[in-house]
């Protein structure tokens, strides 16, 4: 039998799974201003949950941390470090992060009534992983603008310049069109080895840190069994032999985020992406 939490504290829920979590879930998991992590009973079905105070996890209080990127990234990586630890013993449904309820019968009650979907996500995957995969434009150098432009018919004055400038915009919008294209075929080729696939936004530069475009952000559930062949594919593409024009950059095994939307009926194609430690 689970203990209530405490008064002016709320119930931080971070995982749904059919196999009871280990014993002893890690002190260092969780938010760390939060309490010990405990299981939670939800019919056949069991909750990972946390008490947090309210001062730090009420609407007004949460919404200023999520917008500070550090105080974000503390709370991305307990998510998902008590998502791992959930994961020790069997699949697990991750759940979204920051995921809230006044009192322990909201959680159960939030879970028992997504039961059906909860089980069939579940059983989705099992024995299954994400692999996170970006691909950026490799960027044009200024020496090949500059060669562009020299390539155009000599001379001095306004026509001589414009004819370089326009030479130079179509070195960038022709490169940028075969990035682009070079960017679907990775994604055609991880395809074959995945079970599904899910799109995301481009992230931008901002986020990024980098210069060059993100033309390709997706994400890809893979059977245990066929982890070889998708990482022998990576490899291919983003070594010496992969597509000209863009880099591509992958993580994983993840828990699949991406292919646990639990708070939804139907296909659980994922319409945010999570924020990864």
């Amino acid at each position: 039998m689970s203990t209530p939490p405490p008064s002016g504290d709320l119930v931080c829920a971070f995982a749904v799974t059919r196999t009871p979590p280990p014993d002893g879930l890690p002190a260092a998991a969780g938010h760390e201003e939060g309490g010990p992590l405990r299981p939670l009973s939800a019919g056949d079905l069991w909750v990972v949950v946390q008490d947090v105070p309210v001062a730090a996890f009420g609407e007004a209080a949460l919404g200023e941390r999520l917008n500070r990127p550090a105080d974000l990234e503390r709370c991305a990586r307990a998510h998902h470090r008590t998502v791992e630890a959930a994961a020790r013993t069997g699949p697990v449904v991750p759940l979204p992060m920051a995921t809230l309820y006044r009192s322990d019968e909201g959680a159960v009650d939030a879970v028992t009534a997504r039961a059906v979907v909860l089980h069939a996500l579940l059983d989705r995957l099992r024995g299954r992983t994400e692999w996170a995969v970006k691909v950026h434009s490799a960027q044009v150098t200024a020496e090949e603008t500059e060669r562009a432009g020299a390539q155009d018919v000599g001379g001095s004055g306004g026509r001589s310049y414009l004819s370089r400038a326009s030479a130079r915009r179509r070195v960038r919008q022709d490169g940028h069109g075969r990035a682009v294209a070079a960017a679907e075929a990775v994604d055609a080729e991880l395809r074959r080895y995945a079970v599904a696939a899910a799109r995301h936004r481009p992230q931008s530069e901002q986020l990024t840190g980098r210069r060059a475009p993100q033309l390709l952000n997706a994400a890809y559930l893979v059977d245990d069994a066929r982890r070889e062949d998708f990482t022998a594919a990576l490899a291919r593409l983003g070594g010496a032999g992969g597509p000209a024009g863009v880099e591509v950059a992958a993580s994983g095994p993840w828990v699949p985020y991406s292919f646990a939307r639990w708070d939804e009926e139907g296909d659980p194609e994922p319409e945010r992406e999570v924020v990864r430690p």
